[in-house]
């Protein structure tokens, strides 16, 4: 059963706030199944809402559920995710419940190899060295879309410093695309893909996608839309195709909840499927 990723953060373009990075998530590696990992998520997004409450006087949502109080610095968001965390009495770490980055840099790309950060423009290396100290310093495991989806020198020098350490995902950069995923996984962009089966249009392709990804040796995520409906098949197709995660948003509101939900019911309804990251 796959370890899912609950967005509970929201910036960029899912969220009215200044915070450039998109989403925020929290992954249940330790939890035991596949419920106890929904009820640390539950927890959590628990926990979290008191906390934005009562420091920001509002419960703002993005687009996927995830809060969206008046914060602008990532660091201030990661902070407040390791007291949600803690207050909801878990173990913020790699190991217990982790962190998990879309930044999205599409959003805030400059050009030419230069990104906007707070007050700030950093370039390909800027930006590296900028998510290498993030990932010290928080219990970060994977960050997708580090990059904007043409910066192909960008995610090379990421997955050249922080790949052994983390997951790095590709989202734009590889659309679901079987022919794009192989050749990011040939020049080393990426050592993992999302994979959307609305994105690419078929299940075939969809199938095709995760298959080469695996031929080289790149992990995939499965991933719902942010605009989304109460269908379950990607609880299926991540139980099916045993990618080990999934993310679908917050848990809360009906069409992210949906996903939850069935996962639950299929880990009930087969006992003998282990939960975890491959």
């Amino acid at each position: 059963m796959p370890v899912p990723h609950f967005n509970v953060l929201n910036g960029g373009a899912h969220a009215a706030n200044a915070l450039d990075f998109q989403e925020f998530m929290i992954a249940p590696v330790a939890a035991t199944s596949m419920a106890d990992a929904v009820r640390i998520g539950a927890d959590v997004y628990h926990a979290l809402a008191a906390l934005v409450q009562d420091r920001f006087g509002s419960l703002g949502l993005g687009d996927e559920g995830g809060f969206a109080p008046s914060i602008a610095a990532p660091e201030e968001a990661l902070n407040l995710l390791v007291t949600a965390i803690r207050t909801a009495g878990y173990e913020p770490s790699v190991d217990g419940v982790a962190i998990a980055l879309d930044p999205a840099a599409n959003e805030f790309h400059l050009g030419d190899g230069f990104y906007r950060m707070l007050d700030d423009s950093l370039d390909r290396d800027g930006l590296v060295d900028y998510y290498r100290h993030l990932v010290d310093t928080y219990p970060i495991r994977s960050i997708e879309d580090g990059f904007a989806e043409d910066d192909h020198d960008g995610f090379r020098r990421m997955q050249a410093t922080l790949g052994d350490q983390i997951q790095i995902v590709g989202d734009d950069l590889y659309v679901t695309d079987p022919q794009r995923i192989r050749h990011g996984g040939e020049q080393h962009l990426t050592n993992a893909a999302l994979i959307k089966p609305n994105q690419i249009g078929t299940v075939s392709q969809t199938l095709g996608a995760i298959a080469t990804a695996s031929s080289l040796g790149m992990g995939s995520m499965v991933s719902h839309r942010s605009g989304e409906t109460t269908d379950t098949f990607i609880a299926d197709l991540v139980v099916g195709t045993g990618t080990g995660q999934i993310k679908s948003g917050a848990p809360a509101r009906g069409e992210r909840v949906a996903k939850y939900n069935r996962l639950t019911e299929i880990a009930t309804r087969n006992p003998q499927l282990a939960y975890g990251l491959l």
